[in-house]
């Protein structure tokens, strides 16, 4: 069979793939055909609060946060940047609405997995099948590390490990949200910043 021809920059869609699992080629061919390319304008919502989440994200350029509302207050729950995944991963898996929304926080270019075409996958291919299986376990151990994190890291110690993962969401992301998502008041960030060496 003839390799599969498919976007060039859909590389780094399969180049992550293969970080959890490395795909035949009749594997990765079926994959490419259920990917839809999207580009929406800063402000998008992917999903809205009270919705169920039927896609999973793959970010080609651009980033998103997931909130939720409280007591009248947007909370950050998650930022995806670039070459990582934005869902709701309880609302996709359980057809439930999410109390979370997904905002594009800039103009962004990504590829879409629906969850019909997903499902129709993991009953065809068990390549496929296993990769689904795996990706939900990183994203529970993810969702479980974030919850240790919040719970028993101290504000520095959640500052620091940011800054070592993905830096960039510091020039990137309004320092108000950058607080919400480590869990701390504008005021402690700013002070944290101020001292902050690697």
């Amino acid at each position: 069979m003839q390799a599969p021809i498919y976007d060039p920059h859909m590389n780094d869609f399969f180049d992550v793939i293969k970080t959890f699992i490395t795909l035949s080629a009749d594997s990765k061919l079926a994959m490419a055909g259920i990917l839809k390319k999207a580009s929406f304008p800063k402000g998008h919502h992917l999903l809205n609060a009270g919705s169920v989440c039927r896609h999973v994200y793959f970010i080609e350029k651009g980033l998103t946060r997931t909130y939720y509302t409280k007591d009248g207050k947007d909370v950050t729950d998650w930022i995806s940047v670039e070459k990582t995944f934005a869902t709701s991963i309880v609302s996709f898996i359980t057809g439930l609405p999410d109390i979370r929304s997904i905002e594009l926080l800039e103009p962004t270019v990504l590829w879409t997995i629906g969850h019909d075409d997903l499902q129709r996958l993991y009953d065809e291919n068990h390549e496929i099948e296993r990769f689904g299986r795996l990706l939900v376990s990183y994203g529970l151990v993810q969702m479980q590390q974030r919850f240790d994190d919040l719970h028993f890291a101290t504000a520095r110690e959640r500052y620091r490990k940011l800054m070592e993962q993905t830096p960039s969401i510091v020039q990137r992301v309004p320092l108000g949200m950058v607080a919400s998502y480590l869990g701390i008041t504008p005021e402690t960030l700013s002070r944290i910043r101020a001292d902050y060496t690697i």
